[in-house]
């Protein structure tokens, strides 16, 4: 669990909030269960740490606000749509029993030791996250799938995952695909027509004369002295 420090602030105006991030604070809200709602404020350097995980958003923090420490969830982040900084987020308080959905991001593991992956076959990622339906204290960072022993034609479904207890797809009944092992795609040059080929052959041969024509000299008879060329044509009677 990442930590992150928050103070808490007052300021509720646009003019107020653009005070904060010209000093490098992202303005944000603590919010659920029943507490009131925190106004609070956090380093934009160290939230942008953070959010370069891939599971961020499915990832439980700990807040700590003064002396008091609280485990929330990333709910929502505003960018700034010049700079795509971070200008606003939101937190939800984890409340225990309570339960919330979730896309968690999905991980491969052992891709060398699968069989149709070693012999050329592609990963085929059908999902990527999953929607899943979790309780507050027992949210999983991510769904990791072995790849190890899958051979070409293999699929992964979402019972082949071991999932903590409580945990549910929000897809029921059905057991969909997350990923497969498909066989490597060769793309291969078209084949040219019969016809075609055999006019390139007639082609690389040289033109029939048409009729009255003599046929032209091939090369050897264009290479023969004169005096060859008369003693080879028949004599006249």
């Amino acid at each position: 669990m990442s930590n992150l420090e928050a103070s808490p602030r007052s300021n509720v105006t646009r003019g107020e909030n653009n005070i904060l991030r010209k000093q490098g604070l992202v303005p944000g809200i603590v919010y659920g269960g029943e507490e009131k709602n925190e106004l609070i404020s956090v380093s934009k350097k160290h939230l942008k740490i953070l959010l370069d995980q891939e599971n961020f958003l499915s990832n439980v923090l700990k807040i700590k606000i003064n002396e008091k420490e609280i485990n929330v969830l990333p709910r929502e982040v505003s960018f700034h749509v010049v700079t795509d900084e971070p200008i606003h987020i939101d937190f939800l308080r984890m409340v225990e029993g309570r339960k919330i959905v979730l896309e968690i991001p999905v991980r491969f593991i052992n891709n060398d030791k699968s069989p149709g992956l070693k012999r050329g076959g592609v990963l085929n990622i059908v999902r990527r996250k999953v929607e899943l339906k979790c309780p507050t204290e027992s949210i999983p960072n991510e769904l990791v799938v072995d790849l190890e022993g899958l051979d070409i034609g293999a699929s992964i479904k979402i019972s082949a995952i071991n999932l903590p207890v409580n945990v549910t797809p929000t897809i029921t009944g059905r057991d969909f695909v997350i990923a497969t092992v498909a066989a490597p795609t060769i793309v291969k040059e078209p084949e040219k027509p019969a016809e075609e080929t055999a006019e390139a052959a007639e082609g690389a041969e040289g033109e029939t004369p048409k009729e009255g024509e003599q046929p032209a000299a091939t090369t050897d008879d264009a290479k023969k002295p004169e005096a060859d060329k008369k003693e080879a044509a028949p004599e006249k009677k």
